[in-house]
């Protein structure tokens, strides 16, 4: 990629989007498109068609998906297989239809066997049952790079994708409904802060900024901390505990989202589709339980109540650790540590949550 090229980011308003947005200015590539919601509904082929003959990019970065924690892909499930296949599909027939150079196609670590062993090769790629759960995400995730491989063995076309772990940082989603692991965490136990700490125009603050998710927003009265209390509690927050879904055994690895924009960059800027094959592993090669992950975030925000846990809910699958050798091999290795990256991602949602 040129400085000057034409790079279009699609999904620029979600947390990888972002990122790649903000690395590409860092890197001083300056003609960068974007489209909002509104403006493109990437599920329609022939609006996305249209953009991709009118605007011609050089280069695009995949980075728009409906995602979600377990409790969202479990319930829309039709919704997820359906927008993600949609997007994909039309983004990536449009790419070979106007002469893209090359695409980055950004799928997930859920494309991977439920028991698969650990850590992850690229190769135990449909060698085995997905976890239930997310389930529909991960088939329109396999679908897509797919897609990429075959378009680029009947097309001639540069087309790659990358497999990044659990991804966590700025613009995340805080919706305590559709939120992942982490940002859900990271709310939760501020909230239960700012309760134990009687801090009413903090949580009002924050419950401006983000909804709380579960039909909650439509009964709750910021004004009244009666009533605020009450639909916190409902959803397991308070001034003495925090209840977390399942039993917090399951490991996962976290990578930082900056990370994850930068390996992008580094594939788009170096490697070609002959250079990688079907796909490479994003991670860091580490992984964490749950339940200690709950216990650094709680212990960087400084709640002082407990932790429990409702061992009725669903944990998902019990590892996801990605092999990253290929990466490593390729001269990349992720920079920010998980405690690290955790008080980044605190700092940045304290000064967010208090834009005006």
């Amino acid at each position: 990629m040129n400085k000057d090229s034409k790079i279009y980011v699609a999904g620029h308003r979600g947390m990888v989007g972002s990122a790649l947005v903000r690395s590409l200015k860092a890197r001083g590539y300056s003609n960068i498109l974007t489209r909002t919601h509104s403006e493109l509904d990437l599920t329609r082929q022939r609006d996305v068609e249209s953009f991709f003959e009118s605007e011609r990019p050089e280069y695009v970065f995949l980075a728009a998906a409906k995602v979600g924690g377990i409790l969202a892909n479990d319930t829309y499930k039709a919704e997820f297989i359906y927008k993600n296949i949609m997007i994909a599909a039309n983004i990536i027939n449009a790419a070979r239809g106007t002469a893209v150079r090359k695409l980055l196609n950004l799928g997930s670590s859920c494309i991977y066997p439920k028991y698969a062993e650990q850590p992850m090769k690229e190769e135990a790629l449909l060698t085995g049952v997905l976890e239930p759960t997310n389930e529909p995400y991960a088939i329109a995730k396999i679908s897509a790079l797919k897609l990429c491989r075959y378009y680029n063995e009947q097309y001639g076309t540069n087309f790659i994708s990358v497999m990044p772990t659990n991804l966590y940082g700025p613009n995340d989603n805080f919706n305590l409904e559709t939120a992942h692991a982490f940002p859900a965490l990271m709310r939760k136990f501020y909230l239960a802060k700012l309760l134990e700490n009687n801090d009413i125009e903090k949580i009002k603050k924050d419950l401006q900024r983000y909804p709380l998710g579960f039909g909650l927003d439509k009964e709750l009265n910021r004004d009244d901390m009666a009533s605020v209390r009450q639909n916190l509690v409902k959803i397991g927050i308070t001034n003495a505990y925090v209840l977390l879904w399942g039993a917090g055994e399951p490991y996962r690895e976290f990578l930082h989202v900056d990370d994850l924009a930068e390996a992008g960059i580094f594939l788009m800027e170096h490697y070609n589709y002959g250079d990688i094959g079907e796909f490479v592993n994003v991670g860091t090669g580490t992984d964490i339980k749950i339940k200690d992950l709950a216990e650094l975030i709680k212990q960087t925000i400084g709640f002082e109540g407990r932790i429990k846990y409702d061992c009725s809910r669903p944990d998902g699958t019990p590892r996801k650790l990605l092999d990253v050798n290929k990466m490593r091999r390729m001269g990349w290795e992720a920079k920010i540590t998980l405690p690290k990256g955790i008080e980044i991602t605190y700092d940045w949602y304290l000064r967010n949550n208090f834009q005006e």
